[in-house]
Formats: structure tokens, C-alpha cells, sequence
């Protein structure tokens, strides 16, 4: 086996179900360190942090991950134990084996070959590593970003390794995120007899009409670089058990996905709006939260170079997408730096028996050598 292989096992072998890094930081720092880093851990909260650096010079080319996961599920449906790595057929299996423990090892292999090999390269590199990504995502990178900023250090291009992939390594590459807004809901109407419904307000029924119109609306047609807004509710809860008794209250979550043609104080104030045209009898009350605005990196050095390192590294010419959840590109785009992410194939993620082709990650070092080979030599 390979560098990146042993490494993505150690990485396996530490329990890090999220916010808990499980020591997964301390092994990479000590790579990282060896290889001539500065290294500061910027802990906050539960939540483990690394920010290391090697050099002085711009431009700043930073590698940004995660070394949380999420929680497993039922054990007993693993084929392995899920924090103990393990080789079935041409696969590695693991917890965060793809989502995205290899995607550091790989990172970490390639920046030691890269220093190996160019020790007078122009530049910076940073790693920019959190434990709070599979989380609330409140004590993570947002925080080190804001540490970043109060030292005066600027981020020029970084690359973040999620499982951007679909098939083969290497054919999506990530170049943006929608933004994600997201609501709760609660209208108050009045508890009764269901016998006598014109002496109560039956909060279910103004909240399914009002929401079923939000559901239906067409909030826009995307663009050429993203698909339409969405609007769907995730939960929603009424009644009081009894089939007798019209509830008092009804309470329901909704969350936006939204291309860069929309804002979130736009949406909120429709949203508002059309709530509080219900009939006055009901008390409506709305909270919000804002995962993260959309953002895109259009062409420039950084995405010029990622291209040409999937070509060099296995010949393909990868989709330019924006599909896809959240990541914490979110937080480090609006500091102004080209941002993409670039990981190995997301087929298995959060799923049981989460896996990674062994065979592809020597290619995705390939690709991380190459990136900064393109940007820094």
C-alpha cells in the first residue's frame, strides 16, 4: 500500500464522530510540523482546530477539511467495525474513509512531496482543519476565518476536500455552494372541540394552505451556474394525540436553498409577509438562521490549475458544479478567496459501510501535488 493509505487508516482509527477531532489533528500537525510548519491549535469550545502555515509569501494556498464525522448508525449493519479500517476487495472501508479522512492524508502526502521536491517555492501553504463541520459548525472554521482576520492573514486560493467526485476521481469539481437560510415557524391558534371548529382557530389548517403556497412558488429559474431556489419544509408537529381535540398550536422547520439570484433578507421578508397575511386571529411567530450565503468561483489561477491536474492525474475534464449541500467553503469565500473543492467519489457518505477506492488515492495526491505545483513553481 501507499503513504496516503496508511495515513487515511490512522485517520480511520481515531473516533471522531463530531464535535470530537479523537486525536485525528495531533497526528497531521506532527506530519505537518516535520515538515516545516508552524503549527497553531485555535481550539474553541468542544471543537479542535488547526491552522498550520509554511511560509511567508503570497499568494496563500490553503488546504481546508474536517477530521469530524457523523455518528455510524447501527454497528451491527457495518460490515467492519466503523473505526477500524478495512480492505474488502478494492475498497477501504471506515467511517470518514470518503467523507473526508482520505482527502487529508492526501493533502498531507502531497504537500510533503511538494516541499520535497520545490523547497524554494514561491508562496504560502496553510491547512485550515476543523472538528465542528458535521456539527452546528458555530466553533469551526467561521472561527479560525475570524482569527485569521484579526492577525491581517489573507487566504488567496484554498482548496477544501470534500467528496466532490461521482463516479471516477476527479469528474465534479465543486466551484460553488447555494446558500443555505433556514426558518421555524409557529402558529398559535386556539385549542376546542373538533364538533365546534367557528369556536376555535385550527392552526393546521391556515399552516398547511400558507405553506403548500410557499412550497408551490416558483422563487426563480437559477442561472447558468446554479438551479432554481428551493423551499421545503423538514418538519412539522400539532395536536394533542386525542381525535377530538383541535391543537392550539402547530410548529414547522423550512429550510431555503438559494442561488445567487436571491438574498436572505429578501426571502425573509416574502416569507413574512405572505405568513402574516393568515387571518389576523392567528398569532404567527418566525425564527431564522442562516447556514451560509451562496457563492461561486468563477475562472481564474486557482480553477485553471485544478483542471489541469485532473487531466495530468487521470485525463479526465471534470463538470464545473454547484450542487450539493453545505461546506465550509462558505465561510471562507466571503473573505474573498477563489475557493473549490476537489475530494474522492461521495457515492457512500453518511451511508453504512462508508468506503473509498483504494486505487484512488494516489491519484487524488496526484492532483493536490499538482495544484500547487501550477500555483507555486
Amino acid at each position: 500500500m501507499t503513504e496516503v493509505f496508511d495515513l487515511t487508516c490512522d485517520l480511520i482509527s481515531c473516533p471522531s464522530e463530531t464535535p470530537d477531532d479523537g486525536g485525528c489533528q495531533q497526528l497531521i500537525a506532527e506530519r505537518l510540523n516535520t515538515a516545516g510548519f508552524n503549527i497553531d491549535h485555535v481550539p474553541f469550545g468542544p471543537v479542535s482546530n488547526l491552522w498550520a502555515r509554511i511560509g511567508d509569501d503570497e499568494p496563500l494556498v490553503v488546504f481546508a477539511g474536517h477530521t469530524d464525522v457523523v455518528p455510524p448508525g447501527p454497528i451491527t449493519q457495518w460490515e467492519s467495525p466503523p473505526f477500524q479500517p478495512t480492505v474488502h476487495g478494492q475498497y477501504l472501508y471506515g467511517r470518514g474513509a470518503a467523507d473526508m479522512k482520505s482527502s487529508l492524508a492526501a493533502m498531507v502526502v502531497a504537500t510533503e512531496r511538494f516541499l520535497l521536491g520545490h523547497p524554494d517555492h514561491a508562496g504560502s501553504i496553510g491547512f485550515l482543519i476543523t472538528s465542528d463541520e458535521e456539527g452546528e459548525a458555530q466553533e469551526g472554521t467561521v472561527k479560525v476565518i475570524d482569527y485569521l482576520n484579526q492577525r491581517g492573514t489573507q487566504i488567496d486560493m484554498c482548496v477544501v476536500g470534500e467528496p466532490s467526485s461521482t463516479e471516477k476521481i476527479g469528474d465534479v469539481v465543486r466551484v460553488g455552494r447555494r446558500g443555505s437560510l433556514n426558518g421555524r415557524v409557529r402558529f398559535i391558534g386556539e385549542q376546542g372541540h373538533v364538533a365546534y371548529p367557528d369556536q376555535t382557530r385550527n392552526p393546521i389548517h391556515a399552516a398547511i394552505t400558507a405553506l403548500a403556497q410557499l412550497v408551490t412558488r416558483v422563487w426563480d429559474s437559477g442561472n447558468e451556474h446554479f438551479p432554481p431556489t428551493t423551499f421545503q419544509i423538514s418538519n412539522m408537529s400539532a395536536g394533542t394525540g386525542a381525535e377530538n381535540v383541535i391543537p392550539g398550536e402547530l410548529h414547522a422547520k423550512f429550510n431555503f436553498r438559494f442561488n445567487t439570484e436571491q438574498n436572505s433578507e429578501a426571502l425573509k421578508e416574502i416569507v413574512e409577509n405572505h405568513l402574516r397575511k393568515i387571518d389576523p386571529g392567528f398569532n404567527i411567530t418566525i425564527e431564522w438562521r442562516l447556514s451560509g450565503q451562496p457563492f461561486l468561483t468563477k475562472k481564474g489561477r486557482l480553477l485553471e490549475a485544478v483542471q489541469a491536474a485532473i487531466q495530468n492525474a487521470v485525463s479526465l475534464e471534470p463538470d464545473m458544479s454547484t450542487s450539493g449541500g453545505t461546506s465550509d467553503g462558505r465561510f471562507i469565500a466571503p473573505t474573498g478567496a477563489e475557493v473549490v473543492e476537489l475530494g474522492p467519489v461521495n457515492a457512500s457518505i453518511h451511508k453504512i459501510n462508508e468506503r473509498v477506492r483504494i486505487d484512488d488515492l494516489e491519484p487524488l495526491a496526484r492532483m493536490y501535488e499538482h495544484i500547487l505545483f501550477r500555483l507555486l513553481c
